[in-house]
């Protein structure tokens, strides 16, 4: 099970569109869309838009990562990710590794079922650790042990209940790759060009590394948000993303 996209480096490039209007979204994905594989539509630009969101941005001919991050109790999680795996351009949806395996399978289910038999359907990620949490806020919310063991534990768990790969950070794509093989898809998040890595303090993600690490490690998509959104040039800043993966390769 791959996913239907060309070779060209950018499709391995998510941008994420961080903004709280639909319109502000749309005038800045235009000016990129050509460069991107997918565009990211996460809980902000969703709340503000909803499923009309999907609808525009996937009209520019992109594909859509629908990172909605569904964690409740299996039947709700199952009806959620049923109705986001029917809307037209999302090629990928998650969830919560941490709602347990009953959840997963339920939204392994669910991602099928409204497909119509033999066509393409998007692909199921579940979340493992968020890249903003680093060993210190994991205790305080009871989990323990380093981020790459519990991550790997959770991108395990995932796997055997058929789920299609992880969103997870740079640092534990090595692991994941060498413990769930190389089918198993691996979208990494807090992706940071080199030259913006000196103003990591400002950065709310604690586990971040270069597009050029992100791919020597293993993953699959890059997901760049603030270095592209907020570069005095996104073409420029999507373009020279771009070129590095390329030269990852």
């Amino acid at each position: 099970m791959t996913l239907t996209f060309d070779a060209h480096p950018r499709s391995s490039l998510i941008v994420a569109l961080d903004f709280d209007s639909l319109s502000s979204a749309l005038k800045f994905a235009k000016q990129v869309a050509d460069l991107v594989g997918m565009f990211k539509i996460g809980n902000q630009l969703f709340t503000a838009a909803g499923p009309a969101a999907v609808k525009e941005v996937a009209a520019l001919g992109t594909g859509i990562f629908l990172d909605l991050k569904f964690h409740d109790i299996p039947n709700t999680v199952a009806g959620a990710v049923l109705s986001a795996a029917a809307m037209t351009g999302v090629q990928l949806v998650n969830v919560h590794a941490l709602g347990g395996k009953a959840m997963l399978e339920a939204a392994v289910q669910a991602i099928s079922a409204g497909v119509p038999m033999g066509a393409d359907r998007p692909r199921l990620l579940a979340v493992t650790i968020l890249t903003s949490m680093d060993q210190k806020t994991m205790k305080e919310v009871g989990i323990s042990g380093a981020p790459k063991l519990r991550v790997t534990k959770l991108a395990q768990l995932a796997k055997s209940a058929g789920v299609d790969g992880v969103v997870a950070s740079v640092q534990e794509a090595k692991a994941i790759r060498k413990a769930c093989g190389r089918d198993f898809l691996i979208v990494t998040p807090g992706v940071r060009p080199k030259e913006k890595t000196a103003s990591a303090e400002q950065d709310d993600q604690a586990r971040t590394a270069t597009p050029t690490e992100a791919i020597r490690a293993g993953a699959d998509f890059l997901v760049v948000g603030r270095p592209i959104l907020a570069a005095p040039d996104p073409r420029a800043a999507a373009q020279s993303i771009v070129e590095e993966i390329g030269a990852a390769k």
